[in-house]
């Protein structure tokens, strides 16, 4: 039985004023389909989500949508009523809805759990950006979506949310699309990948399974493309010398062959047309010093508005170093950065500093960015038509089309330039300055996968030191030789690798979930009444860890019924069991929750000394 089609566009075509963005595109999504859509930035992946979610007109084509078929949408800026609590927010969209209101009290505590938000009053005003993503997410999954299309869901999510976000995507039974640019998560979500780029011939390449999977097939196509074009250019060539010699017209199979000689020209100018797409030229430079200790932390620590970020760190970083730093969104990663740049001072212990070490920093936030200045300004700040790049004098356009940008481009304002282009802005004035030590915060913030493949080489080939922020799993681990990761209460440890730390995490996880046991033997002659609770609560929490195994059995138990091969191939079978499992499991993190909360008032009112 073939796969049922929820959602399609079939020979789309879209443009803004004169710029077209894709013509003649198709894609469809079927039941069960986890899509990643991915391509070069403005090649118009955000458009076309759009088109399928009912929200943006197309110039042509189609969309078909099945019967009945409900379709989540989260934008990759969300937006909120920032008056509002998570609560309300969340309520809004029931309303909105017209669900039954009986419905919303179980609706939201469940969608509440989901999430991981302890708060339901907590205003969205205060969230950071990872949590109102989060929101976005848990807000649009409450309506239970039969289609989920995200744009960059992973944006300002810390490693935490990301792997929240991609344990939720795993077990989810209906059929997404996701737009991202980061390979590691697109690697463990999806199970097809579709890139958009005009050098396709219809406008997007398609492969079924994994991202790494994907690659592979690409570069097979594109081999082929290759071969065929270097195919098509020797007839062309044939043809065009033929042409040259002054044939004479006058039979039919003359004229037969010029007009094939003619599409055959077309045909490769269509070709070579399509390949006219560059990447970034980075190249960070370094140095060349060879001291053996570049910067020597001993013991420093640090602490903002009363929170420590870090306590007793020794680090030592020579040539070839390259160091990943990972931890929670506010949990010291910049502070960390600026330590090690001098622009902060530890409040303890020491940082030495090679003599006259050269520091090159990316700020994550583009600070030294001035967004009224010119782009020509802004690539040569000291003025004139060329700039010095390793000791050779380059021209302003030509330095500016190294990184993509045009020439039309050099007289506006950096503040009109997008986020990506921002970024290769940024690191374009880098690439000017001999480092030896490299300090980078998230430099992926905007950019686009062939972007991020051309800076992981370089940032691979830089025999400086490196210290390395940032979410993107998959260049964190191919860049890093070691990692450092914080925990935002001051702590620091080192690991050797990404996997080593995710297996402590997995670990740590489980540790934390178990309830405490004890010992029969400890045990009061007669039961001690708990401080602290209401008679309500008291009761609640002398039945609640039976219900929590009671719950986790039912997760077993939900989780063998998913995973029977009888039922594999049965589309209504697997929805209805993979629900049944998400339900189970949010009931257990709603009595963990509960667990934790009853327990944190029994400790406050022990400590209190409240009868």
């Amino acid at each position: 039985m073939p796969p049922i089609l929820l959602l399609s566009c079939e020979s789309v075509s879209k443009s803004f004023g004169v710029k077209p963005l894709f013509s003649d595109l198709s894609l469809g999504l079927c039941e069960g389909d986890h899509v990643g859509l991915i391509g070069p930035n403005g090649s118009g992946k955000s458009t076309l989500l759009k088109i399928l979610a009912g929200l943006e007109e197309l110039d042509s084509g189609t969309r078909s949508v099945r019967r009945q078929i409900r379709i989540g949408y989260v934008p990759q800026d969300p937006s909120f009523i920032e008056q509002s609590s998570v609560e309300e927010t969340l309520t809004q969209v029931l309303l909105d809805e017209g669900l039954d209101q009986h419905e919303h009290g179980g609706r939201i505590a469940k969608t509440l759990s989901l999430g991981g938000f302890i708060r339901a009053d907590q205003s969205v005003s205060t969230l950071s950006g990872g949590w109102k993503k989060r929101l976005a997410i848990a807000r649009s999954l409450m309506l239970e979506p039969d289609v989920l299309l995200m744009d960059e869901p992973t944006n300002h999510l810390d490693v935490e949310g990301i792997l929240w976000l991609e344990g939720l995507l795993k077990a989810e039974p209906h059929a997404f699309i996701v737009i991202s640019h980061d390979r590691r998560f697109l690697e463990s979500v999806t199970t097809r990948i579709c890139e958009l780029n005009r050098r396709y011939a219809n406008g997007v390449f398609q492969a079924n399974g994994r991202y790494s999977e994907f690659l592979e097939q690409r570069d097979a196509a594109l081999q082929a493309q290759t071969d065929y074009q270097a195919s098509l250019a020797n007839r062309v060539r044939r043809e065009v010398e033929w042409l040259r010699r002054g044939p004479k017209a006058r039979t039919t199979k003359a004229k037969a062959r010029i007009d094939a000689a003619g599409r055959m020209i077309d045909e490769l100018q269509d070709i070579e047309s399509r390949q006219a797409q560059g990447s970034a030229g980075i190249d960070f430079t370094a140095s060349g010093r060879k001291s053996k200790q570049l910067l020597v932390t001993k013991e420093i620590e640090k602490s903002l508005g009363g929170k420590p970020i870090v306590s007793n760190l020794d680090i030592v970083m020579g040539p070839g170093e390259r160091i990943g730093l990972l931890g929670p969104n506010g949990g010291g990663k910049t502070t960390i950065l600026k330590l090690l740049a001098g622009i902060l001072e530890p409040d303890r212990g020491t940082i030495t500093r090679a003599d006259r070490l050269r520091v090159v920093t990316f700020e994550q936030h583009r600070e030294s960015l001035d967004q009224q200045a010119t782009l020509r300004r802004a690539l040569a700040p000291a003025g004139g038509d060329a700039i010095v790049y390793q000791d050779r004098s380059v021209h302003l356009a030509s330095w500016a089309k190294r990184f993509l940008f045009k020439p039309e481009q050099l007289d506006l304002p950096v503040s009109r330039l997008s986020g990506g282009e921002q970024a290769r802005l940024l690191i374009a004035r880098l690439m000017l300055q001999p480092a030896d030590l490299l300090l980078i915060d998230e430099p992926t913030n905007d950019l686009d996968i062939p972007t991020l493949d051309v800076l992981e080489d370089s940032l691979l080939e830089f025999t400086g030191a490196l210290v390395l922020v940032t979410h993107d799993r998959w260049l964190l681990e191919r860049i890093s030789t070691r990692l450092l990761a914080l925990d935002g209460t001051g702590r620091a440890e080192w690991f050797a690798d990404y996997a080593q730390w995710e297996t402590a995490q997995a670990k740590k996880a489980t540790e934390e979930r178990k309830p405490e046991i004890v010992e029969e033997t400890s045990l009061p002659t007669k039961p001690s009444k708990r401080k602290g609770l209401s008679y309500k609560e008291q009761k609640e929490w002398d039945q609640i860890e039976t219900k929590i195994l009671e719950a986790e059995e039912t997760v077993a138990t939900c989780q063998a019924a998913a995973n029977d091969p009888s039922i594999a191939s049965s589309a209504p079978d697997l929805q209805e069991r993979y629900a049944a499992l998400q339900a189970a499991q949010a009931d257990v993190e709603c009595l963990y929750a509960r667990w934790a909360e009853l327990d944190e008032k029994r400790a406050q009112a022990i400590g209190s000394g409240r009868p």
